[in-house]
Parts: structure tokens; sequence; C-alpha cells
């Protein structure tokens, strides 16, 4: 029976070349999106669960409280002392970890150095993670304080090879360690990366704040590893309120969050979580589904279409005895035969876009073909799409008088399938509109929070990092530079201006309310030359200036921080930070250090002249920007020798804040016209098995005088007036869907009537230009040929 299912199949697939071609095309494009973001779906799905037991490791987390108890923020760096009070009093968790931090720092072999991402930990970290050794032993790898553990990729650049044990490097030019351990690279989803860690008795003895265990210092985050996650609430209900029995002057309680929910759900709103990137991976996951369900549409289409061409064939299995459990079991194996060739064809088209597809979101994704989880995916949307796209067909012929089909009259030809038809055909465009408003929508988002006013002059602004020679040869760098003519600005600060460095609270100003403590504000440290440099806006005041000796105990604040300390003359004011008593001297304009996507918080800007962390350049504009990086690079090198020159452009750092925005724009954009390309190949086929049922008619409305256009618009008005119900009904979800979706945003755009008129616009010109296309074609046909036989 099976056999003769197949030659049916096939026989039938080759007669009906044309929208056989439509419905594998339109199958395999279907699939292979689908199929591409329920990769992506599952690269994000795992994040941080790459590692044995990732659902018992968790992130200590504080919520700050004012003065009444309400809270104000929440913070995954819970105060330095918590972590041996969480060894003392909680016995339901195994492991405890700190982590800092050091960013890409020199490391060397001997006779070539690398700059590479560096981390400080406790030893405990390698019982957290339990992360996968090549050579070593976990148990005791960061136990000497010039221990190091490499990656696999660290021990091949820099000795050729992964048998590196015991060997020798070099940290900073400075200091030897030794390797007693190498590691497995890291997948690219882990929020935990690095190239190379060391002990934290290390950082202990390079940087003071590491020793000091002050629970006022919020400077790192600790992990911790819970011997069973069933006693969450118990740790939490102990480790409340470590943080308020040790604090003075800051309130918080203490709690822990599960570290492999932090990339999907770190959005907490009034200390409770409230979400975060999850929102998106559901709409990937509408979005994939809703692509497979306009092709799968496209399917039943057609198969509805051609039910005049199958009458007579259900009629005459009927009339010898065929059941319709038969004719069912024919039709979902047509069916399942032409997703199979879909699913071949789709996975090629996988294969051959996912190195472009990686690129383009900058990620690592691939079909796991040795994992069966990744085939029992596939095999389900087989099935799934399959079953959507066959069962309805199979049903309707299936359910054929066999006595009217010989008769030549298909009962139920046009008593349902056409309604059905319309109702499909307004569901996939009614999903095509929607995507476009979407499209628009993100598109118009991300500009406008691309286009909002950073406060500082980005362009041309370049930051290198102060270290080796430069840590103390910066007045002599400066100089140098300067006389180059590659910049034309020069000044240090404690951090880059694309990022939040260093927050604070227990700041203290003249007449400050009850819970002014509380109030946390950024604060950078840098020396002379701020505004000259950064193009930061003063609105009041002045910058930093060797003129005034007491500028060195002088502080600039921002815009918002005088409206949050209620200042009516804020210059001159003396205000206290850490126990120092600081002069303002400017009031600038505030300026993007936080989220692009939220206000930021209120700012203070003090004087440090070892505030030597960057070093900022502004760029000479008469020059190009190879010829500028050529003239910093050569004093660099020649003051620094021992480090590779590492010039980074703010706008770019600035930059990688959209990146979510950013690539939540691609996919919408790519597989949003990839869902209109679908619907229109299926309108397509519609339309030319309608104008294929309609060749005598037309005919005969030629030879009585109707015209090319007459009969254009007689074949496009009824597909069209699809397309404006399409609009009626997805224009609203659209709105409401899209407008629900920017109130994640603190500053947001509106959705125009522009964007409303150009998704219908667009949609119905495309869906005309489809239709006509084909109507065309039809009404300029020969009508002798068509009457010949009559």
């Amino acid at each position: 029976m099976f056999s003769l299912n197949l030659k049916i199949t096939l026989r039938n697939l080759w007669r009906n070349k044309t929208s056989s071609l439509i419905n594998i095309i339109g199958l395999a494009i279907g699939l292979s999106s689908c199929l591409l973001l329920l990769l992506y779906v599952n690269y994000e799905w795992n994040y941080d669960k790459g590692f044995k037991d990732s659902d018992k490791v968790y992130q200590v987390m504080i919520n700050f409280q004012d003065a009444s108890g309400k809270v104000t923020s929440t913070y995954g760096a819970p105060g330095n002392g918590i972590d041996g009070a969480i060894r003392k009093r909680v016995p339901e968790v195994d492991a405890v970890a700190r982590i800092a931090g050091g960013g890409e720092t020199l490391i060397a072999n001997g006779r070539i150095g690398f700059k590479k991402e560096v981390v400080f930990a406790d030893p405990e970290l390698l019982k957290i993670f339990n992360f996968e050794f090549s050579a070593g032993n976990p148990a005791t790898a960061l136990d000497a304080p010039n221990s190091v553990i490499v990656t696999e990729q660290t021990a091949k650049l820099l000795f050729g090879g992964v048998n590196v044990l015991n060997k020798s490097i070099k940290y900073k030019n400075e200091r030897y360690l030794t390797i007693t351990g190498v590691i497995k690279n890291f997948p690219g989803n882990a929020t935990l990366k690095f190239d190379y860690v060391l002990p934290w008795s290390f950082f202990e003895s390079i940087n003071e704040n590491a020793r000091i265990w002050s629970w006022g210092s919020f400077s790192w985050p600790v992990m911790v590893k819970v011997n069973d996650p069933s006693k969450v609430e118990l740790i939490n209900s102990k480790i409340k309120g470590l943080f308020n029995e040790r604090s003075q002057d800051t309130k918080g309680e203490n709690f822990i969050f599960p570290f492999n929910k932090m990339h999907l759900y770190g959005k907490f709103v009034n200390g409770t979580n409230a979400g975060g990137d999850i929102e998106k991976i559901y709409l990937f996951i509408g979005l994939a589904f809703g692509i497979l369900f306009i092709a799968c549409i496209n399917f039943m289409n057609m198969a509805t279409a051609k039910s005049e061409r199958r009458a007579k064939e259900v009629g005459i299995k009927k009339a010898i005895g065929a059941t319709r459990t038969s004719l069912v079991i024919q039709f979902l194996t047509e069916a399942m035969i032409l997703t199979l060739g879909s699913v071949l064809v789709a996975i090629t088209i996988v294969e051959l876009t996912l190195p472009m597809f990686n690129n383009l979101l900058d990620i690592e994704i691939s079909v796991g073909y040795g994992n069966i989880w990744d085939w029992l995916v596939i095999f389900g949307v087989v099935v799934l799409t399959g079953l959507l796209s066959g069962l309805y067909p199979a049903l309707f012929l299936s359910s054929f008088n066999p006595v009217s089909n010989l008769k030549r009259k298909a009962a139920r030809a046009k008593a349902i399938p056409v309604n059905l038809r319309q109702i499909l055909v307004v569901g996939q465009f009614c999903f095509a509109i929607m995507l476009i408003i979407a499209t628009l929508v993100i598109y118009k988002q991300i500009s406008f929070i691309k286009d909002r006013p950073i406060g500082y002059n980005a362009k041309l602004l370049a930051e290198m990092p102060q270290e080796g020679e430069l840590s103390h040869k910066y007045e002599v760098f400066k100089s140098e530079v300067l006389k180059t003519g590659g910049v034309i600005a020069v000044n240090q600060s404690s951090g880059s201006f694309s990022s939040v460095s260093n927050w604070f609270t227990g700041f203290e100003w003249p007449n400050m309310a009850l819970g002014g403590q509380d109030v946390v504000f950024n604060r950078l440290e840098t020396t002379y030359d701020l505004v000259k440099t950064s193009g930061v806006e003063l609105v009041a005041g002045r910058d930093f200036s060797k003129d005034f000796a007491s500028d060195t105990a002088g502080i600039l604040l921002s815009s918002s921080a005088v409206k949050v300390m209620n200042l009516q003359s804020p210059l001159g004011t003396i205000v206290k930070l850490h126990g120092n008593d600081l002069k303002v001297i400017g009031v600038f304009k505030d300026f993007i250090w936080d989220s692009p996507y939220q206000a930021g918080k209120p700012m203070v800007i003090n004087f440090n002249r070892h505030a030597g962390y960057n070093i900022n350049m502004r760029l000479n504009p008469a020059n190009s920007l190879s010829r500028n990086v050529e003239l910093i690079s050569a004093v660099t090198k020649r003051l620094n020798p021992a480090y590779p020159v590492d010039i980074k452009f703010v706008d770019h750092l600035y930059a990688q804040k959209l990146q979510s925005e950013k690539i939540l724009g691609i996919l919408a954009n790519l597989f949003g016209g990839i869902a209109i390309f679908i619907s229109c190949l299926g309108l397509y086929g519609l339309v030319a098995y309608s104008a294929e049922q309609r060749t005598k008619e037309f005919g005969v409305r030629r030879v009585l005088g109707a015209s090319v256009s007459n009969i254009m618009r007689l074949l496009s008005v009824s597909f069209l007036k699809m397309v404006f119900v399409a609009a009626c009904i997805g224009v609203p979800l659209a709105y409401y869907l899209m407008n629900k979706w920017l109130t994640n945003f603190e500053f947001r755009t509106n959705i125009s009537f522009l964007v409303i008129l150009i998704s219908i616009v667009g949609t119905a010109t495309i869906a005309f230009l489809t239709v006509s296309f084909q109507a065309y074609k039809a009404a300029n046909a020969n009508p002798v040929e068509a009457l010949k036989y009559e």
C-alpha cells in the first residue's frame, strides 16, 4: 500500500510541477528560517548551562533600600565581606567564590606578549563551575599565589600547543607565574569567559581594596554553589540581614539568584525579577513558527485549490472500496514526502547560510548532527509541518461524495475551501503587515536611541589603557604625542567614557534631606583638559585648570546631581566625598554613562592626578584616522615597548551598548522579509491557479470585447480585498504589541501614522505586483487557444 501511495504521490508531484515547486520552495524557506531562529533561541536559552550542576550555581545579589526600606536598585556585587559570612553561617552552600575582572592584561612567554582577558578568583571557583580540565588538578590548581590556569586557546597562542603544564609565563612584564592547569575553551554562550585566571591571593598582592573586607565596597560579584536548589528560600532568609548587620551608612538586603537565568531574566524592578531579554526570545519563537505557519498555509491553499482535479480520483477510489482512512493516509503521505523533500532542501540552506548568520550576529551556533536532541527537534518540526500543512487537505479531499464526483460535481469544492483559502490568505498578510510594522518600529527605536545626544563628543575620541611604562610616563607621553600632531588634547581618567566604572553612596552636601546618603552617584576621576579632550558640555563654571592650585580639591557635578541635591547656586558649594571636603567648580550636562535606554544616575567628576586607568585622546580631525593611529602608535611603542598598542575608539565602544537591539533589528528585517516573500509566493500560486481555472471565461470575455485592464482588474480585485482586510486586523494588533514592547524603554519613540501607512502601502504594493504579473499573463493569453475545442 505504501509503495502504491508513493507512486501516486510522485506522479502527482511531477504532473503539477509549478505548484509542487512553489510548495517545496515555500516550505524549504519556511523550514530553514524556522530552524535558524530555533538554533538562535536554543543558543540563548542555554546561556550559562554548559557546565555540570549549572542549576546549583547562584549569584549573590543586593537590593539597596532607602531610609523607609523601599528598594531603590538591585546590584550584582553584594559587598566585599559577604563571602566570609556565608561560609560561616550558611551550611546549605557548598562553595563561595569572589570573581574580579582584570580586563585585557599583558601576558608573555618570555619572548612575545599578548593582551588577554584575565579574572581573579577564589580557588572554590573551580568547584562552582566545574571547568573541563585538559591538564592539571582542579583541587589544587589555584592554591599557590603565583599559579595560573589558562585556556587551551591561550596555551596554543603562547606555546603552540596545550602541553604547557608547569611552564612559566610573565604577568604584566613583572611577575612570573606557573601554569598549573589548562581548561577547555568556553562556548560562545557563556557569561563568565576569560583567557586565564589567577588566584585571589595574587589579586590581594596587587590590589589594596581586595585585602579590605569592606561591606561598603561593591566591586566584584560573588558566586555560590548550593547543595540543594530547593533550599534557596532558606538560604535567602539566612543572608537577608547580613548587610544591614554590618553596614551603617547604606541599607540593603542580600539574596541569591540563579546564575543561568541572569542572561535572560536579569531585569529587576523594585527588588523583584521582572524578566529581561526572555521577551525577545518569545518574540523569536513566535516569529519562527509564524513563518512556518505561513509556509504551511501556502501548502493548504494550493492543495485545496487543486481539489477539482483530485475529485474524480477520489470518487473512483471510493467507488471501488477505498475507505476515508486510506485516502487520508494517502494524502498525508503526499504531504509528508513533500515536507521531507523540503526538509532536505532546508537543511542545505541552513548549512550554506549558517556561517553568514553567525558572522552577522557575531555568535557561534551550529547544527549538532551528533546530538539526539537536535534530531528530535528536526523530526518534530517535520512531523508538525507535515500534519499542519497536510491534515486539512487530506480530510477535505477524502470527504468528497463519490457519486457527485463521478458526475464531475465537486460538491464541496466551492462551499468551504474558497472561504477557507480567503481566511488563510488574510492570515498570511495579517502576519506580514504585523512584521513590517514591528520591523519599522524596532528600526525607529534603535535610531532614536542611537541619535540621542550622548553628552560628549564620541567621534574622534580614542582611549588606551595606561599600563606598563605609561603608568609613570604619562606626562612624557602627553608631551610627545601632542607634538606629533596626531592628537589635539590628552587627559587621564579612572575609567572609560563608554561605560560605568564606579559608583558610590554616602555623598554629603549642605542642607541634605533625610535619606540623601542613600542616593547612588556615578563617579569618574580625571585630570586636566577633561572638557577639551572629551567634549563634555559645561552648563556652569569651568574645567579643572593648572591655573588654580585649589582645583586639586575641586569637583564637577552633573545637572541631574544638582537637581537631586537641590542646590540653587551649586558653584562654590563645599561637599564631602568619603570624608574629604571638595569645592564645586563646575556643572556639566548629563552624558550617557549607564544604559542608553534609561536615565543615568547623578554623577560627580573629581580631580585625581593619579587617575591612571585610561588615557583619553582627542584625535586631530585634519588627519586621516589611520595617520593619527600611526602617529600615536609610534610614540607608544617607543615609550612602552613591552606592551602591544591598544587603541580603542569610544564611538565603537558606545555602539556596543546597542548590540542587543541591533540583533533584534537584524532578525526582524531578515525574517520579516522572508515572511513577506513566502506570502507572495503562495499568493502567486493561487493567482496562477485561479487564472488557469478561468481561462475559458477570460477567453469568452476577450472575444466579447473585454480589455486587458478589465481582465486584470477582474482577477486582482478579490485578492487585494483580502490584503485590505488583513490590514484592518493586523494594524491594531501590531500597534498594541509594539506599544507594549516600547514600554520597556524609558526613552522611546512613538508609533507614527507614517509607520502604519508605509506598512499598508508596502504590503499592498508587493501583493499588487505579485497578482498583476500573473493577471497580465492571463489577460494577454490568446482567446482562440482557450476556446478552440469548445
